[in-house]
């Protein structure tokens, strides 16, 4: 097997501009050292660590053009590609919500957005067995018309596209799990009966007004988009059983040609902009899971695309544990706050309370699921 490693050093140099977290510095608003949520230490460190461990001998490491305005234009209206280019050439800007960007940001994003696609191509190719896209800026927030949420271009939306339209699948499922509604890829592929969208995020954080289970697409989509928003607190335990009970089902009846992981890490314990109980050992058995199926359903075509994640400590080590079981790796990182986090998990009562939520969205999505089959 396989694995391979899409990185590009421009990606850490993209910055956002002058902000306090995710405010605007100005007025009452003071300067913050780190300023935006989204820098690129918790992707640089990751990056460090897989060389550190060793982890990297085990990787094939690649490389990826940006992609071009055909690919770009798949998703992204050209007015909007226009605006983005010109206002990237004059210094930089903020075109939508919180998705600032300094001068050559355009390019930046492209390159970007060329790792998951060409991760995406060579894996539907065999040239590798699975991918892994260390992609900066993120995407899965990012309407065609809109920048969002530290999202410039829709990188997963744009390499699943290219996929399809050049005949290298019939369907493809995309499952996000980072703490964030998935809303941009959402609304790309709402009507898309050939796209299953599947979001497990934070009820309610952000964007507050989307991600609810009764969002279940249009027309000839209707049934292709799944949200699975769980309540602030929800730990491994929580997790798992979401995967079991829902995440994997769907994926089992929608078949798909491949797996689109949007890859974020903020249901880390630890995260400044998420309210989970995740670790390194909760991403790595949700990679368990995934790739088991994916080898059952789709030859084991999986790519993980890098989304958000915001402590620069401790992202490192839950994308660790996430390549590592792509590889089949025995190279380990140890979560240092592993022992930290097992202790904060929740207790018996609100892991009840959350199987009984998901109970509730089984209703809703009409999945069927092992518990409710026959």
């Amino acid at each position: 097997m396989t694995t391979g490693f899409y990185w590009d050093e421009r990606c850490f140099w993209h910055h956002g501009g002058n902000f306090a977290s995710t405010m605007p510095v100005g007025g009452l608003v003071q300067p913050m050292v780190g300023g935006l949520p989204e820098n690129p230490e918790t992707k640089r460190r990751l990056r460090n660590l897989i060389d550190v461990t060793g982890l990297i001998h085990d990787l094939s490491p690649r490389r990826a053009g940006p992609v071009g305005r055909t690919e770009m234009e798949r998703v992204h209206p050209a007015a909007y590609l226009d605006r983005f280019k010109a206002l990237s050439d004059a210094g930089g800007g903020d075109m939508g919500l919180r998705a600032p960007f300094g001068p050559g940001g355009f390019e930046v994003a492209a390159v970007s957005a060329g790792l998951a696609t060409q991760a995406l191509r060579d894996v539907l190719s065999g040239r590798v067995s699975n991918a892994y896209a260390l992609s900066r800026p993120p995407g899965h927030h990012c309407l065609p018309e809109y920048p969002n949420g530290f999202c410039l271009l829709a990188n997963c939306a744009i390499a699943v596209e290219a996929a399809l339209a050049e005949g290298r699948a019939e369907r493809i499922a995309i499952l996000d799990w980072d703490v964030h509604h998935g809303n941009g890829t959402e609304a790309i592929f709402y009507d898309r009966p050939e796209v299953l969208t599947i979001s497990i995020h934070q009820d309610r954080n952000y964007p507050m007004d989307t991600g609810a289970a009764t969002d279940r697409g249009q027309g000839d989509g209707f049934g292709t988009n799944v949200n699975i928003p769980l309540p602030a607190g929800t730990g491994h335990a929580g997790y798992l059983e979401a995967m079991d009970r829902i995440v994997l089902p769907a994926l089992q009846a929608f078949a798909p040609d491949a797996v689109v992981i949007a890859c974020g890490f903020d249901a880390s314990l630890v995260d400044p902009l998420g309210r989970m109980l995740c670790g390194a050992e909760t991403f790595g058995a949700m990679t368990d899971r995934v790739m088991r199926l994916a080898d059952e359903l789709c030859a084991g075509r999986v790519v993980a695309v890098h989304e958000g994640g915001y402590s620069e400590a401790h992202v490192p080590f839950c994308g660790h544990a996430v390549i590592q079981r792509m590889a089949g790796s025995r190279v380990d990182a140890p979560d240092p706050l592993g022992e930290t986090i097992r202790l904060r998990q929740p207790g018996p009562a609100f892991d009840a309370f959350v199987s009984g939520w998901i109970d509730e969205l089984i209703q809703v999505l009409e999945i069927e699921t092992p518990a409710t089959a026959g």
